[in-house]
């Protein structure tokens, strides 16, 4: 227990002391271990004492990640990038200054007008990160590095482009966002169900499931939970958001995690079969399968973003309104490249349709321009109003974030909730033998006045999944909702984070199988012999980074002599007893 806390507490210790949360994740900790009874003072790496191993074992870590490509002693700051548009000034109406409507846009928050009239930024986001798919995975295989794309793991390939071949479905994609995001208002009375008999049991990269027809633990049809559309698409959105000052998509699953290890529906047989072992056991083997699911998935993600660097929706849509609509030729605002207009949701603005009593009335000073049905914005009090939905000008459509906030500082493609999360459900799924909760069934029960960047919901609302699939394909629906991606961000990423999770749940296993020195098992036949020597041979001399090449053992970024090393004292059969 004082190796294990001592350990724990030296990496988060350091892992949140620059954190936006560190004023209560620090002291929090420190109280922990007090009440453990432990000293959170002793930080000495010397001895032979519990608490002296378990710091060995955290600086261990810490060590590694200064050296695994992530520039962590530069502040985790990317070698280089520069943004190709400038910033879009989301107070303002419009996207005038978008230079390619197919690359990433930061945003600026704050800005105040020159004496000409325009608005002059003051602080603009940053790309966060642009560089980690070149940062050290857990268990990702040097042959899903595409070769001309550095970083790039799983390649999922170039995302619709606006004014290209693909140009169709880059309009319908960031289209598909206002369409769904103008249901956020339970005023609209719209009802749905929502329980795992007519939600989910999605093909994989889809959307096309219908439910499940029977819980296999009853045997029974599960009971319908019908909600109010309005409340349901804004509790996905915040419940999913892991924002600022949360756990982030990554601490999300370790806490649906934490609750599947609670359930007492649950054995704990690791993989579905065996005997039952010991909660220690149980979460050290979890949490390593899990966690190294979500790094590998970062960085898989995070490569395809600084990639692609690709356009968010609030820029895409806000610079298709700034051209005009695309339906009507001889109406007012016409442009081949811009907003198609969809009765009810996306219209053009007339004398008509802005007379008093008209939908657009209150819009009546911008006839000619397109409508959009899309959230307003935060209401005047979160805490008591919703602002709702109506129709505003396309040009000043926002997501339904907080203002503080409004879309993450990076590109879309491809979605990281998407990635995560599809990641974490293969992983849960294949540790615990079952794609299902325990019981068939996971719940959150979500009370009334529950959300933070309005009131709501109106009422009790509880979400429901079927398996961990289910939960996984709405944490990546809930970023349509949010409009933070459209499903061309969605989709592939749920498909690479499958490959990830299943690729670390092997990976884990190995460990958990006393196969750790099966690393120098380069040619994979369970036995470290000539063939494995040929290949390290083969790949001698430096790496792109450290642990691309096969051969590079010791994750020093070449093949050299402390790799022939580790193989040469691993020859033989390296498959432990139970597994020969």
């Amino acid at each position: 227990h004082e190796a294990i806390s001592h350990a724990a507490y030296r990496v988060l210790s350091h892992r949140f002391a620059d954190s936006p949360g560190k004023d209560i994740i620090l002291p929090s900790i420190d109280a922990l271990m007090v009440d453990l009874g432990y000293d959170p003072g002793f930080q000495s790496l010397d001895g032979d004492s519990p608490a002296a191993l378990g710091n060995r074992c955290g600086q261990a870590v810490l060590d590694y990640g200064y050296s695994d490509g992530s520039n962590e002693l530069n502040g985790y700051d990317p070698p280089d990038y520069t943004p190709v548009n400038p910033p879009l000034v989301v107070a303002e109406p419009g996207n005038p200054t978008m230079i390619d409507p197919n690359r990433w846009q930061p945003l600026s928050l704050e800005y105040f007008v020159d004496q000409f009239g325009n608005p002059v930024p003051i602080s603009v986001q940053p790309f966060l990160t642009p560089h980690w798919g070149h940062v050290g995975n857990f268990s990702l295989d040097p042959a899903d590095e595409h070769p001309d794309k550095p970083g790039v793991f799983h390649d999922p390939g170039q995302p619709p482009q606006h004014g290209t071949e693909t140009h169709d479905e880059f309009i319908d994609a960031f289209v598909d966002v206002i369409v769904t995001a103008s249901v956020l208002d339970p005023d609209l009375g719209t009802t749905i169900d929502v329980s795992p008999g007519a939600w989910g049991n999605n093909s994989l990269g889809q959307n096309d499931g219908s439910g499940h027809p029977l819980n296999p633990y009853t045997g029974e049809p599960y009971e319908p939970n019908v909600v109010n559309y309005g409340d349901f698409s804004r509790v996905l959105a915040e419940f999913w958001a892991d924002g600022p000052l949360t756990s982030a998509p990554p601490g999300h699953w370790n806490e649906i995690a934490n609750a599947v290890s609670e359930s007492p529906l649950l054995e704990k047989r690791i993989g579905g079969a065996g005997p039952i072992v010991d909660d220690l056991e149980w979460d050290i083997k979890l949490y390593l399968a899990l966690n190294g699911a979500v790094h590998d998935a970062g960085v898989v993600c995070w490569g395809t973003k600084g990639h692609y660097d690709y356009v968010r929706p609030i820029s895409a849509i806000r610079y298709m309104a700034e051209l005009g609509q695309s339906s009507e030729p001889r109406s007012p605002s016409y442009h081949p490249d811009g907003l198609p207009l969809i009765e009810g949701v996306v219209e053009l603005i007339t004398e008509d349709s802005a007379a008093p009593g008209g939908p657009h009335a209150h819009l009546s000073a911008y006839i000619g321009e397109v409508a959009v049905v899309g959230w307003p914005g935060a209401p005047e009090d979160p805490d008591s109003e919703h602002s709702g939905v109506e129709w505003i000008r396309a040009k000043e459509w926002l997501p339904y974030q907080l203002p503080t906030f409004v879309t993450p500082p990076f590109a879309g493609y491809t979605s990281g909730h998407s990635t995560f999360s599809r990641a974490s459900a293969e992983v849960l799924a294949a540790f615990t033998g079952d794609a299902y909760f325990p019981g068939g069934m996971g719940t959150y029960t979500i009370d009334p006045g529950w959300l933070h960047f309005e009131y709501g919901p109106s009422e009790t609302l509880q979400l429901q999944w079927g398996t961990y699939y289910d939960a996984s394909d709405q944490s990546a629906i809930s970023r349509i909702y949010g409009g933070i991606h459209p499903y061309v961000d969605d989709f592939p990423a749920r498909i690479m984070g499958s490959k990830i999770g299943i690729g670390a749940y092997e990976r884990a296993k190995k460990y958990f199988h006393g196969q750790v020195e099966c690393r120098a098992d380069l040619t994979g036949d369970g036995r470290i012999a000539g063939s494995d020597l040929g290949e390290l041979l083969a790949n001698w001399g430096p790496c792109p980074r450290s642990g691309t090449c096969p051969g590079d053992l010791s994750l020093s970024g070449d093949v050299g002599a402390e790799d022939l090393q580790i193989l040469l004292t691993g020859w033989g059969e390296c498959l432990d007893p139970e597994h020969r």
